[in-house]
């Protein structure tokens, strides 16, 4: 219980262990690099692989003020830095993070408090014991996406407070827990797989974003992880036309979308691929999707910009918004929208082009299906604003449509029973507010 005397209201400085392990946490935390946006998808970098739609969706999926900017991101080796630290931000970071002043104690004593007060706590299976025990761990992992998303980490507004150390904190840490318990199953000298962990949840929810610190913080902790959507298997512009030709009059198959749009071979061998990627040496480009070609049509991007991946990994981020969705019978879905009944045919096959492969489960869980349209309608308006071309509300109307009868279809069996095949320890439902922040099971 090494910081448990950071936890009390004494003013006497924390011992020698706690010490030492502040400075070497601190060493990590000065890490410097690239100054490259991890959003540019031109090119090609093991470092940056994001999902597609990262710099839009990031924007959409979660407040403004958490827009990625990662100049401190490191520039190579998997969250060690090869330049020059940055002076001075990274050490006082951590610093602050093992106080021995009055002050600093009593602001780490009530970070504990609200920490314990998070939504999620139960759902994770946390208890204040176990955050007392691992609290230098919250704290780094804390200044860390404090320093992702440059946010000043003594100065944390409400919102920020409750997305860093109620969300994306503990859902990393249980992330981390997935990954020993699957690298557990292997014995030494074994070639181990990657863990893929499905991240599940409509548009707009904050998956990307909550994917973009997940990665950062696996990095930052020497873990090798790349990310993959299922947007990055969407039809090729030709094969999106041909589909849209075969079926004349069905909107819910007129542009990329819902199931039948999706490449499903082409997806199984990029998976498939992944889990062979255990050695160092191993290479592999993972695919993209450009969503503004063709007039916003879409096609998938010039393999050339597609960034590489080195072996081994140890953990694939799968995110997508019908990840887990089951098919159900035809009365069923045509009482939702006609249209939909080819959809539910073709999801036939989609539990073994994406599902089969994903071993821990995280989904997000919204009360309304109709927040897809707001939250899309505040991504467009940001966009707007911002000089960039974004849809009309008109437009975010129709493109919104023709997600919203999967939603209505789908959603209830996935947050009901859950993905096929799936291990009810291996999975963590969280409920989000139209705000995208975690609610309690109450």
């Amino acid at each position: 219980m090494r910081v448990l005397s950071a936890i009390s209201h004494h003013p006497s400085p924390l011992p020698a262990s706690a010490s030492a392990s502040a400075s070497a946490s601190a060493a990590t935390a000065t890490v410097g690099g690239g100054g490259a946006s991890p959003c540019s998808r031109s090119t090609p970098s093991p470092l940056l692989s994001f999902p597609p739609s990262c710099c839009s969706a990031a924007a959409s999926s979660c407040p403004r003020f958490f827009l990625p900017f990662v100049s401190d991101f490191p520039s190579s080796n998997h969250g060690r830095s090869n330049g020059p630290a940055i002076k001075g931000r990274g050490l006082m970071a951590l610093r602050s993070a093992f106080p021995t002043s009055p002050a600093l104690i009593s602001s780490v004593s009530d970070l504990f408090e609200f920490i314990c007060a998070g939504p999620l706590m139960k759902r994770l299976g946390l208890t204040a014991e176990s955050v007392a025990e691992s609290i230098d761990k919250w704290l780094e992992t804390g200044v860390h996406l404090c320093q992702l998303f440059r946010l000043n980490e003594l100065s944390l507004s409400p919102p920020e407070k409750i997305r860093i150390y109620h969300f994306y904190v503990p859902v990393f840490l249980w992330c981390e827990d997935q990954l020993m318990r699957h690298r557990s199953m292997f014995s030494e000298g074994d070639d181990i797989p990657p863990l893929v962990i499905g991240i599940s949840a409509p548009q707009g929810s904050g998956k990307t974003t909550l994917v973009f610190a997940l990665d950062y913080l696996f990095r930052r902790s020497g873990r090798n992880s790349a990310t993959l959507s299922i947007d990055d298997f969407y039809l090729t512009a030709e094969g999106q036309a041909e589909l849209r030709s075969q079926n004349p009059g069905n909107a819910l198959l007129e542009f990329r979308g819902n199931a039948g749009s999706h490449d499903l071979q082409f997806s199984i061998d990029t998976l498939t691929s992944l889990s062979k990627l255990t050695k160092k040496g191993m290479k592999m480009k993972l695919p993209r999707y450009d969503k503004s070609a063709y007039g916003g049509r879409g096609d998938r991007a010039d393999p050339s910009t597609w960034p590489e991946v080195e072996g081994p990994v140890e953990v694939v981020l799968f995110e997508g918004w019908m990840l887990g969705f089951k098919p159900l019978p035809n009365e069923a879905v045509k009482a939702v929208d006609p249209q939909l009944e080819l959809v539910n045919e073709n999801l036939k096959a989609y539990y073994n082009a994406w599902d089969k492969f994903i071993e821990a489960w995280i989904i997000i869980k919204i009360r309304d299906p109709n927040c897809v349209y707001q939250w899309r309608l505040q991504a467009e308006v940001a966009m707007r604003e911002d000089g960039k071309p974004g849809m009309s509300d008109e437009e975010v109307l129709d493109f919104v449509s023709r997600y919203l009868p999967a939603y209505k279809a789908y959603l209830p069996t996935l947050y009901s029973e859950g993905p096929k095949g799936l291990d009810p320890d291996r999975l963590v439902v969280i409920d989000i507010d139209e705000e995208r922040n975690p609610l309690s099971e109450d």
